[in-house]
């Protein structure tokens, strides 16, 4: 999904970013802290989700803050859902994703990809 909206836009970004963090340069507005709420929901950790809102409410606004909160939402339920019922990450996108998009975003690295869940 990044990968297309920066492409409507017309504007490029390292996908590995993604996993690897962005740098400074990096052409989406706000991203360390976006990617901060992201980590601190995943990591489950209460003070730096708090910090991180308060961050992205300043700087988003309330509206761009609750969409920013909805879609980190959104990927981490989907993520469990999957787990939760056994769902092999090969089958992700009915076989339809790109395998150079998993490699540049260094997704390949994870473990479930690899197989060894």
């Amino acid at each position: 999904m990044l990968r297309e909206s920066m492409q409507l836009e017309g504007r490029q970004v390292d996908l590995a970013g993604v996993t690897q963090g962005f740098d400074d340069g990096v052409d989406i507005p706000h991203a360390a802290g976006l990617v901060e709420l992201a980590e601190a929901v995943v990591e489950h950790d209460a003070g730096r989700i708090a910090g991180a809102r308060a961050k992205l409410r300043s700087a988003l606004g309330e509206a761009g803050f609750v969409d920013a909160a909805a879609v980190v939402a959104a990927f981490h339920g989907f993520v469990r859902i999957a787990d939760a019922i056994g769902i092999p990450y090969t089958s992700a996108a009915q076989g339809r994703d790109l395998p150079e998009l998993r490699e540049q975003a260094g997704i390949n690295a994870f473990y479930r990809v690899r197989g060894e869940a």
